[in-house]
């Protein structure tokens, strides 16, 4: 395991921690020890003093899920799975505490509050009612509506909101998955592929569903190929090619939303492993050098981890915002 480069950011069944956390766990026999507990610590054909001394610093995740062997392994809970899941509560938690507030007009109070409330309206405004717009419908639904509520109603009720609860979601949720990876011994869920995948997954059907309730199910597709002024004898041969070209390129699109969004998260976190591992490089340790890359290496770590800091807001609006626009192409086709 020390040869793997990319250990600390990889998903575990357990929580890495410094080993005096740790209650002095020991197993009395190798016939004790579940069997994922040795696929984690990847030890395979150990001494029960291997498997001791390989769960100093670990906090195991209880799995009540899992199967009576790696053949039939059940469900495995990791350490990004209980992470997602502290995620999911932090913005359940921040959307309902912001929906009470305003509930009735109210003006948000607190500076708690009201930064997440600056955020939520900085996405509204200029991200998604600019890059979405009115629609075809815009302009009816002023004129139906404007007589009736008045100049407040046609500037609160924008055509772009109905996308607004998709955008948020995958906003708040991909921001406090990063942030957690900046909260000591956690990690940042969203430095795993699968995890990135899955969101990628999620965006791809959001897109097909707004599009197919906008232009239709069969509209949809058919408007993947733009409008083209050529010769009707051109037509079998290009239309085809262009659908194809872009379908593929649907793909491709949600496919790098997910590459994009994992590579960033993974490389920050790598590099902060890198420069506190020059500490306990060999040739170090033990000469003069030690007090001079000790400090150096631990100046770096806490500036690349304010960077990450930035980092973590940066992806967030960046996934959201790329969603956005994939909405937008798929609900304004060419």
């Amino acid at each position: 395991m020390s040869g793997d480069t990319f250990h600390h950011v990889r998903d575990f069944p357990y929580f890495e921690v410094p080993a005096p956390l740790t209650s002095s766990h020991t197993y009395d026999s190798l016939e004790s020890v579940p069997w994922y507990v040795t696929e984690a610590l990847h030890l395979h054909a150990p001494k029960l003093e291997e498997v001791n001394a390989a769960m100093q610093g670990k906090i195991l995740i209880p799995q009540p899920f899992a199967g009576k062997s790696l053949e039939q392994p059940g469900l495995i809970l990791t350490k990004f799975m209980v992470l997602q899941l502290v995620a999911v509560v932090v913005v359940f938690w921040i959307a309902t505490g912001l929906a009470k507030r305003v509930a009735g007009g109210r003006p948000v109070t607190g500076r708690w509050w009201n930064f997440w409330e600056t955020i939520a309206i900085y996405l509204r405004d200029s991200v998604v009612r600019p890059t979405i717009g009115e629609g075809h419908h815009g302009h009816d639904s002023h004129e139906h509506h404007g007589h009736d509520h008045g100049h407040a109603a046609a500037a609160h009720a924008h055509p772009a909101d109905q996308y607004l609860p998709f955008i948020w979601s995958c906003f708040f949720y991909v921001l406090i998955c990063n942030l957690l990876g900046a909260l000591p011994w956690l990690g940042s869920a969203t430095g795993e592929i699968n995890v990135t995948g899955a969101l990628a997954v999620t965006v791809f059907g959001t897109v097909i569903a707004y599009g197919s309730k906008e232009l239709g199910f069969a509209g949809f597709w058919k408007a993947l190929c733009p409008h083209m002024d050529v010769p009707g004898a051109l037509k079998p041969l290009l239309i085809p090619m262009i659908w194809c070209i872009e379908l593929l390129g649907l793909f491709i699109k949600h496919g790098v939303l997910a590459v994009r969004l994992f590579a960033n998260i993974m490389a920050g976190h790598t590099v902060i492993a890198v420069f506190l591992g020059f500490i306990a490089m060999p040739g170090i340790v033990d000469t003069g050098l030690f007090w001079i890359v000790t400090p150096s290496s631990i100046l770096a770590q806490v500036g690349v981890g304010m960077l990450e800091l930035f980092v973590a807001f940066l992806q967030a609006y960046i996934f959201s915002f790329l969603a956005t626009l994939f909405i937008s192409t798929a609900v304004h086709p060419h």
